[in-house]
């Protein structure tokens, strides 16, 4: 898929804190939580609990809706998710560690990183 990012874009994927991600929930049921994130190769990585509702939510149906917080010029991404096994992509470790002074490897709470592979997006 040829991405329709403009630079602008990119970097607010970039640089931005966090990024709604909504799910569903087996019985239908939508699921919505802000969550840290990190871009990459045209790639959206979310570092999880593997208990937590949304990575339940992934298993079951690994379709997703994301966005940046802004209001004003909306970044929308739906994409399907995969858990990445360990090891994991060192680049992405390292955007976790730059942005958010957070190593993702040694978390013993946050055990579950996903990629998010985009098939649209709503861009304004």
């Amino acid at each position: 898929m040829t991405s329709p990012l403009n630079p602008s874009t990119r970097q607010r994927l970039g640089e931005e804190q966090n990024i709604w991600v909504a799910t569903t929930r087996p019985d239908g049921r939508p699921h919505l939580t802000p969550v840290w994130f990190a871009w990459h190769d045209e790639k959206i990585y979310l570092c999880i609990q593997a208990a937590s509702v949304k990575a339940r939510n992934l298993a079951h149906n690994p379709r997703a809706a994301l966005s940046l917080e802004g209001g004003s010029h909306p970044v929308i991404c739906e994409g399907t998710a995969r858990v990445v096994p360990r090891p994991w992509p060192e680049a992405v470790v390292q955007i976790f560690k730059a942005k958010y002074d957070w190593d993702i490897t040694t978390d013993g709470d946050y055990d579950t990183l996903i990629e998010i592979t985009p098939s649209k997006w709503l861009v304004w």
